[in-house]
């Protein structure tokens, strides 16, 4: 039987019933509701999981993947690439490269200085400047030298933050907290028979403790080994009559390694 409704009239009254929520023409056949509803996929709000708290990323704890990356460093050479390959020291971003270390890995006597300065951030090496050629003079006066490849009569040097701070400031003490890890490891590694701890830094590093004129001339241990705290050539370049105090602990540090030859 042929409808009585034109096209346009039949086409509005379908968008209606859609509008209503109609969405299915039925059939001649009956229709299970039921095991209709139990398999057709639920709506986006019906299938919303609830809310629940977004995972947060696991905080990293950086001085204990220092302690992890140093340890697992073999030799001087592999401390060194584990330096370089760290990532969780902010100095590393504004420093121009990493300052390592420099002079003989055998030397008796290792010297720990601060931090590089401008001249080391540029070099790449430690103590090099004024500083460094007064470092230099002070060592020559007892018959050792950063470039001797005779152990007896060598130096080898470093620092407690291998990265220089921005202008030159102190290191902050979640920087050595942090950088630790690799200077133990650094002399671990070098196994001098004395260390010798140049200004406060390397004393809060060494010794846990800070006060230069206090501690100077005065031997203590520091990583397992003879310590012997001095003030730092920069300090004497501003302090020049601090020199004879230097010059007194320089030749208690010769008296030492005589000693022990």
């Amino acid at each position: 039987m042929e409808s009585a409704l034109d096209y346009d009239t039949a086409k509005a009254l379908l968008e209606w019933q859609v509008e209503l929520g109609a969405d299915e023409a039925l059939s001649e056949a009956p229709v299970n509701r039921y095991a209709l509803d139990a398999e057709r996929p639920k709506s986006r709000a019906q299938s919303k999981a609830p809310p629940t708290a977004a995972a947060k990323p696991a905080e990293i704890d950086a001085v204990q993947a220092a302690r992890a990356a140093a340890n697992a460093a073999q030799d001087l050479a592999g401390l060194r690439a584990a330096l370089q390959e760290f990532e969780h020291c902010d100095l590393k971003r504004g420093a121009k490269q990493m300052v390592f270390a420099d002079g003989n890995p055998a030397a008796r006597v290792m010297i720990i200085g601060e931090a590089p300065g401008r001249d080391e951030d540029r070099i790449g090496q430690p103590f090099v400047g004024a500083a460094g050629h007064l470092l230099d003079r002070m060592l020559a006066a007892i018959g050792l030298d950063r470039k001797s490849d005779d152990a007896a009569s060598a130096v080898y040097i470093t620092n407690v933050l291998p990265w220089r701070p921005p202008q030159n400031r102190d290191p902050k003490p979640d920087e050595i907290a942090l950088l630790l890890p690799f200077l133990t490891r650094h002399v671990a590694l070098a196994g001098p028979d004395i260390v010798i701890l140049m200004g406060n830094i390397s004393c809060e590093a060494g010794l846990g403790k800070r006060g230069i004129t206090r501690l100077r001339g005065h031997w203590a241990e520091a990583f397992g080994r003879p310590a012997l705290p001095m003030f730092h050539p920069a300090y004497l370049l501003r302090t020049p009559q601090a020199k004879r105090e230097a010059w007194a602990d320089l030749l208690e540090l010769k008296a030492r390694l005589e000693r022990k030859s």
